[in-house]
Parts: C-alpha cells; sequence; structure tokens
C-alpha cells in the first residue's frame, strides 16, 4: 500500500485550508497552493482560527497546535507544490474544464507514485482521471464543511480507479480521523444526490409558501435530528454551488433535479448565502 506522509493540496479557499490543516494536524508535510498571495494568506489565515478555536475547546493541545502549522507551507508554483507529493489533493471550483485542466499538468509535474484525489462533490471522477494519463491512482476525495469537524469522507471509485488506490484512500481517512464510505462514479455520488435533493425540496416548499424558513429547517432539525436544516446549510455551502450542482444533475439524472427558479433568483440577484451576508437568512 502506498505511504502517505507528503500531501499538495491545490486550492487554499474553504474546502482546500479545511484538508491541508487536517492533514497537517495528522503529522503529513503538506504544502497548499493557490493561484494568488492573497488566496494563500487567506487560507492560512483560517487554519490559525481554525486551530486557536480547537485549542480553546480542548480538542487540541499547543504542541498539536504548533507542529501543525510547522508542517504546512504554501506557494503558487504548481510544479513545486507537487513535485514530492505521496498524494495531491485537488480543491479547486467545481468545474470540469478547470478540473481537467489541472489534472493534465499533473501528469506533467506530479510524481509517478503519487494518488491523484479530486475533491468534487457531483463531477465525473471518471472523466477528470481520463485527464491525467493514469486513471487507475485518480479517487474522488469528498470531504464536508467544515473539514476539521465533519467525520464523513466519501471516496468515488472511478470506472478505471486500482484497488490498491481506494485501499490508500481508505488508510488514509482513517490516520485523518474521519470514516469513509467508498462509492462507484454515479452523478452527485451518494451524499450530494441526497443531500441536494432534501435542499431542493425545501426550497419549493419556501417558494410555494408551505412555511417560513425558519420552520422548515427545524422541522429537520427537531423531528429527523438534522444538525442543521436544509436551507441553513444550502446557506453554508452557497446557493451558487447548489445551482450548480443541481444543474448538472438535471443534465444527468433528468427532470428531479431541475433546480427551483426561487434559487436561480436569489443566485442572480447575488444572495448566495454565508459568503454573501444573506441567503434564506441575514448574517452579519
Amino acid at each position: 500500500m502506498k505511504k502517505i506522509e507528503n500531501v499538495a493540496v491545490l486550492g487554499a479557499g474553504t474546502m482546500g485550508h479545511g484538508i491541508a490543516q487536517i492533514c497537517a494536524v495528522a503529522g503529513m508535510k503538506v504544502v497548499l497552493r493557490d493561484i494568488a498571495d492573497e488566496h494563500l494568506e487567506r487560507g492560512m489565515a483560517g487554519i490559525s482560527k481554525s486551530l486557536d478555536k480547537l485549542l480553546s475547546k480542548e480538542r487540541i493541545d499547543a504542541a498539536t497546535r504548533e507542529a501543525a502549522l510547522a508542517n504546512l507551507s504554501t506557494t503558487t508554483d504548481l510544479p513545486q507544490a507537487v513535485e514530492n507529493a505521496d498524494l495531491v489533493v485537488e480543491a479547486i471550483p467545481e468545474k470540469m474544464a478547470l478540473k481537467v485542466e489541472t489534472f493534465r499538468a499533473l501528469k506533467e509535474h506530479a510524481p509517478e507514485r503519487a494518488i491523484l484525489a479530486s475533491n468534487t462533490s457531483s463531477l465525473s471522477v471518471t472523466e477528470i482521471a481520463a485527464a491525467s494519463g493514469s486513471p487507475e491512482r485518480v479517487v474522488g476525495l469528498h470531504f464536508f464543511n467544515p473539514v476539521p469537524i465533519m467525520k464523513l469522507l466519501e471516496i468515488v471509485r472511478g470506472l478505471s480507479t486500482s484497488e490498491e488506490t481506494v485501499d490508500a484512500a481508505r488508510a488514509f481517512s482513517e490516520r485523518v480521523g474521519k470514516e469513509a464510505i467508498v462509492v462507484n462514479d454515479f452523478p452527485g455520488f451518494a451524499t450530494s444526490r441526497l443531500g441536494v435533493m432534501l435542499g431542493c425540496e425545501a426550497i419549493r416548499m419556501l417558494e410555494s409558501g408551505v412555511a417560513s424558513a425558519a420552520d422548515i429547517d427545524k422541522a429537520m432539525e427537531l423531528g429527523y435530528r438534522h444538525p442543521m436544516g436544509p436551507l441553513r446549510l444550502t446557506d453554508l455551502v452557497g446557493l451558487d454551488v447548489r445551482l450548480a450542482i443541481l444543474d448538472h444533475l438535471h443534465r444527468e439524472l433528468g427532470e428531479q433535479f431541475r433546480p427551483p427558479a426561487l434559487l436561480r433568483q436569489m443566485v442572480r440577484a447575488g444572495k448566495l448565502g454565508r459568503k454573501s451576508g444573506e441567503g434564506f437568512y441575514r448574517y452579519d
């Protein structure tokens, strides 16, 4: 089984810096790469803030915090980021063209031993893998937000993903403290397909006046023990992200995933959820 000690994370946004953090806390050397220094600065600030919060809640100790920060480095140079990687995790925006371009670059610059992973939540791992030139070592590693807290890791097996790669992904999942499920490469996998359908129906209910956003969410939180209602979760994920996933699943799987008109209108109005300050709720 491939041993993973050096990790390159591509993309320093919410998911990328969260993935970098848990790898660093687990004792791996991590290079966080993004296209601009300001993105890297925001990512590292997010990691520091998250580690401080975990420290204040006594989920880690001061030595672990300092060791994690020491394990992290940053760069805007892709070849430099991946040159020593045992695992590369792509966490860039959810656009197939960008992911294909990235995996074509990894074909040139990543070591042949490296496992190549995408954090995609719904796009075809098989299509992404085809761009790499070695699809047997490509796998989906779908983390959940916030990465340091959420326990699930969805391992997505592409058409050509080898058993060795899946086994290494399982071992990596255990090392970073996650519980893994393994799914085959179908649109939306397991989690996004179920999650966006629930969110989509909640938006339709709000659109048709069944109940308020707060009461729809409370129904799922108290009636079904969901830690967060589907509309508040959509705000956390980003309405634009949810719309993109629904558009993709609508094309791939059919009419049941057609995005509600309200969702599309809100995205056009710039009401994207927490990141814009307003979605189904308002945020300071």
